[in-house]
Parts: structure tokens; sequence; C-alpha cells
């Protein structure tokens, strides 16, 4: 019956087609309707004129000092004066070069990623690959490369390797914590659901300053670790409690079926949950897991409070510059645009990442 329906279906008439007929039929079909779409639209010419007016039609694009800035709007001579400190922090400008390798080997490693790396070897070598030889470049110590204290580093590098590093390291901890979950074994079930409620039920500004301030108290004398490594403890471990419950709840849509088909082949436990379970819960998590990911993402503005300066934070110390005095808007909103495209990114790879593994078939 399903069957014959759909080879029969008629199309829509052509009275029921184009943007007028959508318009009516979404924008204006109630009075409801009609109020809600003008009050939008008197919205957004309230607030998109003004500031196309601010940012381009007033605005001053072509300087080199605040005096140049004659034009009323905005003054993006400001943004291309301190465009360094933004993307770099206060790393060495003489060193710059090997924070842009380390930006371009991102695109040939994901090249070699999907194209080259077939088999799952290969694929993991990669990925290992990348942020080793990144690590080396950018701290340096090795191959006559100058160290460069983390104390320097900031910016948007700053900002993209801590989200990066919480992410990624994150994943596996959570995966092994989602486990621990659903274990059937009390201790490690407990601790689980202990460590994941803990965590959850602190705000991750208390754990950075507890990991940053409060922990080195505990340390035994001349035993130290870098601030920045602390802080990626901390958001790893923090990151990992909210994987675990995305995961779980993965875990919790696979239909019961799918446990006895396994079962009923004679797989072990762990056979069972990493070839037949888990990428299916991880499948299923996909929009969430990248959800997490994004939050993670804008969270990282947090490490300024424990003297890491992240791209928000540069707002701050270009703007106390004596020369630039009030121009933190136009670095505002710079920043804004920055966030989001890296934000909008992740959730075009996550619509990419369900569509390539859809394997439902309607």
């Amino acid at each position: 019956m399903a069957i014959y329906e759909v080879k029969n279906a008629r199309p829509a008439p052509d009275s029921e087609k184009g943007i007028f007929r959508w318009i009516l039929n979404n924008l204006l079909s109630t009075p409801l309707d009609v109020a809600i779409t003008f009050l939008g639209l008197a919205f957004i010419f309230w607030i998109i004129p003004p500031f196309i007016n601010w940012a381009f039609v007033d605005a001053t694009f072509v300087g080199q000092t605040k005096a140049d800035c004659t034009g009323g709007g905005a003054c993006w001579v400001f943004i291309s004066q301190k465009l360094s400190m933004f993307i770099y922090g206060f790393y060495p400008h003489e060193e710059l070069y090997r924070v842009n390798i380390v930006f371009a080997l991102f695109f040939v490693f994901l090249g070699l990623f999907k194209y080259i790396g077939r088999s799952f070897i290969q694929k993991v070598l990669i990925l290992t690959a990348y942020p080793v030889i990144s690590y080396i470049l950018i701290a340096g110590g090795y191959f006559g490369l100058e160290v460069i204290e983390t104390s320097k580093w900031g910016g948007l590098m700053l900002t993209l390797v801590i989200a990066s590093v919480g992410i990624v390291a994150s994943f596996p901890l959570g995966i092994i914590l989602a486990f621990g979950r659903q274990s059937s074994l009390p201790i490690i079930k407990n601790l689980s659901v202990g460590y994941i409620e803990f965590i959850r039920g602190v705000p991750l500004i208390t754990l950075l300053f507890m990991g940053s301030v409060v922990l080195p108290l505990f340390f035994p004398e001349g035993v130290d670790f870098d601030k920045l490594l602390r802080a990626l403890i901390v958001i790893t471990l923090f990151q990992a409690a909210y994987i675990a419950e995305v995961i779980r709840g993965g875990l919790q849509a696979i239909p019961k079926g799918q446990y006895e088909a396994a079962d009923s082949l004679g797989l072990s436990y762990w056979q069972k949950m990493l070839l037949v379970i888990l990428p299916q819960a991880l499948k299923v998590s996909i929009p969430n897991l990248v959800g997490v990911s994004i939050a993670l993402f804008k969270d990282t503005t947090l490490v300024l409070i424990i003297g890491l300066f992240d791209l928000l934070a540069m707002v701050h110390l270009t703007n106390s510059d004596s020369n630039w005095l009030g121009h933190d808007t136009e670095g505002y909103v710079f920043i804004t645009f920055i966030y989001w495209f890296f934000c909008y990114a992740l959730s075009r790879y996550s619509k990419v990442l369900e569509k390539r593994y859809n394997t439902d078939h309607r």
C-alpha cells in the first residue's frame, strides 16, 4: 500500500508553489503570524541599517593611527593594527612562521586523512602526527627551535589549542565513563556516576580556579605544572563528563535487539560494545556531540580568570593601549564573527557527518 501511494503521488498544484505562496502559508497565514512577521521585520530594520552605516558606510578601513579614524563609524584600523595580538597573542614576532606552518599543516593533514588514510591504523597515525608536530613547532625546544613559554601564547591560537585538546582528549575518556555508568559492576558504576554528577554540578570557572590556584598547594615542594597544562587537564575532565552523558543517551537509544543479535553471534562484551553498539550510538549522538563541542569552544573564554589570554582577553588588553582607547566595540564585533565562523563550521560539519553515516532507508 505504501509503495502504491508513493508511485501514484501527484505533484503539488502550481497554485501551491513559489515564494509568494510559501510566504502566505508560513508567514501570513493567521493574524498572529502576520503580527509576528511585521514585528520581526521592524526589528530587522531597526538593527541592520544602523549597523551597516557604522560598520561599512561611515567606517574607516585604511590608516595607521587613531587620528586616521575620522569617519564617525567603526575604526577598523584598530583591528588591522592589533591583528597580530588577536591571532598570536604575545608570541615573538620573529617566530610567527612556526604558528603559520601549524595552521597550514592542518589543511595538509586534513587532506591526508580524507584521501590518503584508508585503513584505521593510517588514520590513527595521521591524527597522532599532527598534534605532535604542532606542539614541537609552537612550543619549541626540539630541532634547534627556540622555546616559547606558554605565557606568551594567546589570542586565537590559544583558543584553538585549548578547544581542540579539550574536545579530542575528552572524547575517549567520555566513552569510558559512559561504559562505566552502564556497567553492571556496582563499584565501577557508582564511581562513574559520582564523577559525572559532581563535574556537572560544578561550574567550569570554579574547576579552573581550583586547578590553577588551589591544586598546586598540594604538590610536593619543587613540583609544578604549567598553567596551560593545568587548564587543559581541568577542561578535559570537565568536558568528558558531558560527553559521557551524550554517549550514554546514544547507548540507550540502541534497540535491545542489537544487543541480543551481538550476543547471538558469540561476541564478547567488548567486541559487542566496540564493534556493534558504540558505532551506532555515536551516529545517533552526532548532533549532541557537536553541540557540547561548540559549547566548549565558547567556554574557552573562561581561562582569562587564571591568567591565560585567549581571543576574548585580547580585546581587553589591546583596548588598554593608551593610543587606542575607546575601540573595544570594534574588538568585540571582530571576535564575535570569529567565534560565529568556527561554531558555524562545526555545525555544518555535523550536518555532513549526519548525512554520511545516515543508514535509514525510507
